[in-house]
């Protein structure tokens, strides 16, 4: 059996949607955008807000950059996030004293409490997969693997890759 390379494949297969990488984890990810819906509705969080909490949970108080980083964010679409997450009464901002430009979050009482709130939502994202939990962490595994590659390669590493359906 011939192995399939991209030299191998025609060029008029790369586009098709159904060959599309990026489409397939698009959909997979608005697919679990549904799902975290569902499962967020109960704690009266976005999936973005539940992220930001993920994050201030497992760190505690950070500098807004830090967290912008964790998740990948920049400040403009983090703040208004934030923002909500306060009025909510579930994360406190506050200004640094050394440096008025740098803003500090960390959750609240409230916002701790939420975390024991949340602590089943993982196994029913995990259910609604399907997947085992093996299968599960292989797929971040490699999810994690390809973000790393196509962070360190060029601009054709970071355009919308074809697989070789």
């Amino acid at each position: 059996m011939e192995k399939t390379t991209l030299t191998t494949v025609p060029d008029e297969d790369f586009l098709r949607l159904d060959h599309q990488i990026c489409f397939s984890l698009h959909a997979a990810s608005r697919a679990f955008n549904g799902v975290y819906r569902s499962a967020l509705k109960d704690l009266n969080l976005t999936y973005p807000q539940y992220l930001v909490m993920l994050v201030l949970w497992e760190h505690g108080e950070l500098p807004v950059k830090r967290i912008g980083e964790h998740l990948r964010l920049d400040s403009g679409t983090l703040s208004p996030l934030l923002k909500r997450l306060e009025s909510a009464g579930y994360v406190e901002r506050r200004r640094s004293p050394d440096d008025e430009r740098s803003v500090t979050a960390r959750p609240t009482a409230a916002g701790t409490e939420l975390r024991e709130k949340a602590l089943g939502v993982p196994r029913r994202i995990a259910e609604a997969t399907g997947l085992p939990l093996e299968r599960i962490r292989q797929l971040r595994a490699d999810l994690e693997a390809l973000t790393a590659t196509l962070d360190g390669g060029g601009p054709e590493a970071s355009d919308c890759a074809a697989a070789d359906g």
